[in-house]
């Protein structure tokens, strides 16, 4: 696990690391804050085989990608316990930075970022999924 320079939140892992968490740890979960637009187009995770879903609570808000008002509401809802391990993913690892910093602030001990996202960086085609990522990484996933 990488520390994050940032102390501003628990720290960042990699898709792998995160996939291990969530089978070891009954308690954690994983918080896809990627939009509903890229949860029905791009695919999500699949944790059946760990009898877990992802919690799905969008941060920004396609097509203009505002902040969601609710987001820390919502995830408050879903995740009263403020001690679980909440491991943010988006598409690249980078919205799942501020979430994890928000809800840091917000009183959760321990905010994750994953790192690479759903999708990963771009390659020089300005591909997706082709160079790191849960997907490329062949985590389980599926297509909605």
């Amino acid at each position: 696990m990488l520390k994050s320079s940032l102390p501003r939140y628990a720290g960042d892992i990699n898709p792998i690391e995160a996939w291990q968490i969530l089978k070891t740890d009954s308690k954690s979960v994983l918080l896809d804050v990627r939009t509903l637009a890229e949860w029905n187009f791009v695919g999500v995770t699949d944790l059946s085989s760990l009898k877990k879903d992802a919690l799905k609570i969008e941060w920004k808000s396609f097509p203009n990608m505002e902040i969601n008002p609710c987001f820390i509401d919502e995830v408050i809802n879903a995740c009263p316990d403020k001690s679980t391990r909440l491991l943010s993913l988006c598409r690249s690892g980078q919205r799942s930075i501020e979430t994890s910093i928000e809800l840091t602030k917000h009183g959760f001990q321990n905010c994750y970022n994953v790192l690479e996202g759903f999708e990963g960086k771009t390659d020089d085609g300005s591909h997706r999924s082709n160079l790191e990522g849960w997907k490329y990484l062949n985590l389980p996933w599926k297509q909605n």
